[in-house]
C-alpha cells in the first residue's frame, strides 16, 4: 500500500506524541482518522474536536463500521508500546489489515521531501522544533513532525505546502530512526538509554551509526562534540569547546535570560538570546545555527528565529515566574537531562533553594541508572520522589522510590504519591520548585500551580 491508496487510517495508541502528529497529518489531507488509546487526555480531546474519532475501550465492537467494510484501503498504524494482548491490535492482525509501525509511515511520508532529521538521547525535541521555527521565518519554510508540543504552533505538526523541506525528530527507541533517509542529520547525544531494547550501550551506539549511514551520501551530519560517529561530511558543535566548528562564548545572564555569542566557520553571531533558558538549550541552538547556515538561511533570520522561539511544552517550561517563587516543569527522565536542568537553574538562580519533585520513568531505567539518578538528584536542596511510572513495563522487585531515596545523601528527601504531594507543597518553604519526569507527572502541574497561587 502506498499513501495514495489510503482512504482511512486507524491508529492503535493514537494519543502518543509521535502518533498524534501523524494522525493530524492524515486529518489535514481529509483522510478519515480513527483511533484507540487507553485514556483520554487533553491532546486526544483536541484531536476529537478536529474531527478524529477515538475510542478508549479495547473492544472490536468499538471499531467503526467503515473500517471493517474497507479493509483494502485502510491503513492501521501502531506504536510498539501497545501490548500483544490488545484486542483491537489482534483483530487487525487476524483480519490481515495492512499494519505499519509509526516509524515506517513517517519514513514513507518524508520520502517526498528534503529531510532534516534530529537524533539523540537528549535534546532532539527542542532542537528539531527550534530548527522548524527558524526555517518557518525564512523563505524556505518547512513541514515538521515533532516529538513535543511546540509552543509557537501549539502543535507537534507543522505543514506548509509551499516547502519541499521536512524536519523530523528521529527517535532511537525500537530503532525507529532507521526508516529515515535524511539529507541533513544532527546527533545531539548518544548516552546509554533504552537498555530494555538494546541490551547494552554498544548495541545502541551501533544503531546510531546505522542511522548516520542512512544519510544521503551528498548530505551532512552535525555532531555534538562528544558524539563519536563516522560520516564523510561531518562537523561538530559544543557549548564551549573551541576545537568544535560551532561553539558559544561570552555566555552571561541578563535580566534572567542567557545571552551569548556564537562562533561559526563563517561568522561570529553576537548577542543571541533564545526564547527559553537552560545551558543545554544554548547547545541545542548551536545545532540549529549549524543546520540553518548549511541550508542557506542568513544569520539575521537565524538570530530572529531563535529569539522568537518559545520552546516546547514540558521542556524547561516556566509555570510560575515570580520575584519570590520560580516553578519550572521539565520532561527530564535520564540522569544527564537532570544534570543539565539543575546546573542551568543553579546558574540562573544562584543561592536559591531548589526543590525537585521527581517521578522516575520505567523500572528498568531506574535500576540501570540508580546511582547516576541519585547523584544528580542530590545536587538539589530538597527532593520528593514519586512512585515509578511503569509505562510499558511490569514492576521489578526492589526497584521503587525507596531504591533511589536510599542512595541519596546529605539532602532533605522524602517519598510522596501523586495523591499526597499537592497537599504537602508549602509555598513558604519554596524558592525554586521543579517538576521532573516523562510519565504522568504532567497531571500535577496545574494542581500544584493552583495550590501555590492560593497560598
Amino acid at each position: 500500500m502506498n499513501l495514495n491508496q489510503i482512504h482511512s487510517v486507524f491508529f492503535i495508541g493514537i494519543g502518543g506524541i509521535g502518533m498524534s502528529a501523524l494522525a493530524r497529518y492524515f486529518n489535514s489531507k481529509a483522510i478519515p482518522v480513527f483511533g484507540y488509546d487507553l485514556t483520554s487526555t487533553s491532546l486526544t480531546k483536541e484531536m476529537e474536536s478536529n474531527g478524529m474519532s477515538i475510542t478508549y475501550i479495547d473492544k472490536v465492537d468499538e471499531i467503526d463500521a467503515s473500517i471493517k467494510a474497507n479493509k483494502e484501503t485502510t491503513l492501521v498504524i501502531y506504536t510498539p508500546a501497545i501490548p500483544s494482548s490488545n484486542t483491537i491490535w489482534n483483530y487487525f492482525q487476524e483480519e490481515n489489515y495492512t499494519l505499519k509501525k509509526r516509524a515506517e509511515v513517517l519514513g514513507m511520508i518524508t520520502e517526498q521531501y528534503k529531510t532534516i532529521a534530529v537524533a539523540g538521547t537528549h535534546g532532539k525535541t527542542t532542537t528539531s522544533s527550534m530548527i522548524a521555527v527558524v526555517m518557518s521565518e525564512s523563505e524556505l519554510k518547512c513541514n515538521a513532525f515533532l516529538g513535543g508540543i511546540a509552543t509557537n504552533y501549539n502543535s507537534n505538526l507543522v505543514l506548509d505546502d509551499s516547502s519541499d523541506w521536512v524536519v523530523v525528530e528521529a527517535d532511537e527507541y525500537d530503532r525507529s530512526f532507521l526508516t529515515l533517509v535524511p539529507n541533513v542529520a544532527v546527533v545531539t547525544s548518544t548516552d546509554s538509554d533504552h537498555l530494555d531494547v538494546y541490551g547494552d550501550s554498544d548495541s545502541m551506539d551501533k544503531s546510531f551509526q546505522d542511522f548516520v549511514n542512512k544519510v544521503n551520501p551528498t548530505g551532512k551530519v552535525f555532531l555534538q562534540e562528544e558524539v563519536k560517529l563516522s560520516f564523510g561530511n561531518t562537523e561538530t558543535y559544543s557549548l564551549d569547546n573551541k576545537s568544535s566548528k560551532y561553539y558559544a562564548e561570552n555566555i552571561s545572564v541578563v535580566n534572567g535570560d542567557f545571552v551569548f555569542d556564537v562562533v561559526t566557520p563563517f561568522h561570529c553571531i553576537e548577542c543571541i538570546k533564545i526564547g527559553i533558558n537552560g545551558l543545554h538549550n544554548i547547545e541545542n541552538a548551536l545545532a540549529t545555527i549549524a543546520v540553518c547556515q548549511e541550508i542557506g538561511i542568513d544569520n539575521q533570520t537565524i538570530k530572529n528565529g531563535l529569539e522568537n522561539y518559545k520552546g516546547v511544552k514540558r521542556r524547561f517550561e516556566y509555570i510560575l515566574k515570580e520575584k519570590d517563587l520560580i516553578f519550572i516543569d521539565d520532561y527530564a527522565h535520564h540522569p544527564t537531562e537532570i544534570k543539565a536542568l539543575v546546573s542551568s537553574v543553579r546558574r540562573l538562580y544562584p543561592g536559591k533553594k531548589i526543590t525537585g519533585v521527581f517521578q522516575p520513568h520505567l523500572f528498568s531505567r531506574t535500576k540501570n541508572f540508580g546511582d547516576e539518578f541519585a547523584n544528580e538528584l542530590s545536587q538539589m536542596d530538597e527532593v520528593i520522589v514519586l512512585d515509578i511510572y511503569p509505562a510499558r513495563e511490569l514492576p521489578m522487585e526492589g526497584i521503587d522510590a525507596d531504591f533511589l531515596l536510599n542512595k541519596m545523601n546529605g539532602i532533605s528527601k522524602r517519598k510522596e504519591t501523586k495523591a499526597t504531594v499537592v497537599e504537602t507543597i508549602n509555598k513558604s518553604e519554596l524558592e525554586v520548585i521543579l517538576t521532573i519526569g516523562a510519565g504522568d507527572i504532567s497531571t500535577l502541574i496545574e494542581p500544584i500551580k493552583k495550590k501555590l497561587i492560593q497560598q
